[in-house]
């Protein structure tokens, strides 16, 4: 991310947070709008897609504590120098950008958006423990492998999962392609060998390190390798018994039979439909939800004062009086 965007961008207000909030606090806020203004819950609106991608920069900054840390400090810099990435400075000349700035900055076109880390950028360059050019130099004359870089990249949950690549601009030279392995975890690490820092002692290139972040999706939710969903089904299914279709992660619907007397709540598992991370695969749990039908004409309404009749003296509720005064 770009330097100029801390300056610019109050990423507090993005998601309605204090400065203040706390990391359970902004995790829940930033559920809640990303299942609002997520893509699939909003196909074709370009103003909802716009938010979302503006939320989940700001989810991605603020809920890393160093990076949320660097970017309180420089947004408390106010009017003073900025370092800006992505454009050229006055009369056509590249600013401090060019060096350095927007190092693999840029979202659009597909691609994925990631920041740096400020100390890693700057701080070795005035002898903090980052330095860009491999450390400090030779140490009894071994040469010494280029710095790190550190970098954080948000994804969407179904690349995540499935895994998948994404591509990451660097200005001046090829787009750099990486594999995400499947069932990458939300702030889990991934090292690309030979993308960092070159070294300036003849010793190996460093890495690039980049911290996911991981959106949630607005039907399916990770419970170790298995895949969680809720599945409405109808009162006459739960009571009969039905085959539903349930969507699983891959995009398809798997048929799952609902067995007669299902309560709600009751959890039908279908093997081999979660995750699959190093040769084992998880399953889709599928969580039954009974709702009720909106409108009920008199016919059906009749119908359900007979079975209500039919029922009468029993109470779901007598196990639950039991358990509650013991």
């Amino acid at each position: 991310m770009a330097s100029q965007d801390w300056f610019d961008k109050d990423f507090y207000k993005i998601l309605g947070v204090s400065k203040d909030v706390s990391d359970a606090e902004l995790k829940k806020v930033y559920r809640k709008l990303a299942r609002q203004f997520h893509p699939d819950s909003n196909p074709g609106d370009a103003k909802a897609e716009a938010r979302f991608k503006e939320i989940s920069e700001a989810y991605t900054v603020l809920s890393d504590s160093a990076t949320r840390k660097e970017y309180d400090q420089i947004r408390a810099m106010g009017g003073g120098a900025r370092f800006t990435a992505g454009g050229t400075g006055a009369g056509g000349q590249g600013g401090f950008e060019d060096m350095f700035g927007n190092l693999f900055g840029g979202a659009g076109n597909g691609r994925v958006r990631f920041q740096t880390g400020q100390d890693d950028l700057f701080g070795g360059l005035f002898g903090g423990g980052g330095n860009p050019f491999g450390g400090g130099g030779q140490r009894g004359g071994s040469p010494r492998k280029g710095a790190d870089i550190n970098a954080a990249i948000s994804i969407d949950f179904r690349t995540a999962m499935n895994g998948g690549e994404v591509t990451l601009e660097s200005s001046g030279s090829k787009p750099m392609h990486v594999a995400i392995p499947a069932g990458v975890a939300d702030k889990q690490k991934i090292r690309v060998r030979g993308k960092g820092e070159a070294s300036m002692t003849g010793g190996p290139v460093g890495d690039l390190i980049l911290t996911v972040t991981v959106t949630d999706h607005p039907v399916f939710s990770r419970d170790g390798n298995n895949i969680r969903v809720d599945v409405p089904v109808t009162i006459p299914e739960a009571i009969l018994g039905a085959t539903i279709e349930v969507p699983t992660l891959d995009g398809e619907r798997v048929k799952v039979k609902v067995p007669a007397n299902t309560p709600s709540g009751r959890v039908l598992r279908v093997r081999d439909r979660g995750i699959s991370v190093k040769g084992k695969k998880g399953d889709l749990l599928a969580t039954i939800l009974i709702v009720t039908p909106e409108k009920v004409d008199d016919q059906a309404k009749s119908l359900i004062e007979k079975f209500a009749a039919a029922t009468d003296g029993e109470n779901p509720r007598d196990a639950l009086y039991g358990k509650a005064e013991s």
